[in-house]
């Protein structure tokens, strides 16, 4: 019948027989899980609230990042949304639109959304007001 030597092999075959079979299954799921992320991409970001723009004593000081902050960039701080992240933020009241790069926080107390640089609030046409309501919307793979 099986002698030792036998048994042995037999032993091995079914160990590779299981163990192929297991790569092949764990394959099949990630494939799986990378169609299905195709079919369902994230939903966007998007916020609404009141923007504000810099004052000038903030033109040349650090921002949160480590950048200087120049009221010539556009550039924002915001207390929600983490530092380096692309934003599209539109003006409510005109549907003026502008893209800028959170660099900075906002003093915590602070319950505005953003907070522009000048030359981001010169753009949407709210610099005479000093504070408009706006939308925002992440951009995901924006980059300079």
């Amino acid at each position: 019948m099986f002698t030792f030597f036998n048994m042995k092999k037999l032993i091995a075959i079914c160990f590779l027989i299981t163990f192929f079979c297991a790569g092949a299954t764990a394959q099949k799921k990630v494939i799986h899980k990378k169609i299905s992320e195709k079919e369902n991409p994230p939903e966007p970001i998007i916020k609404y609230g009141t923007a504000s723009f810099y004052a000038n004593k903030f033109n040349g000081r650090r921002t949160a990042n480590g950048e200087i902050y120049s009221s010539e960039k556009y550039t924002a701080a915001c207390n929600v949304l983490p530092l380096g992240t692309w934003i599209k933020v539109t003006n409510l009241r005109n549907h003026k639109s502008v893209i800028v790069k959170i660099n900075d926080r906002m003093h915590p107390k602070n319950k505005r959304l953003v907070d522009l640089s000048k030359i981001a609030a010169k753009e949407l046409g709210y610099r005479g007001r000093g504070l408009t309501r706006v939308k925002i919307e992440v951009l995901e793979n924006f980059h300079l």
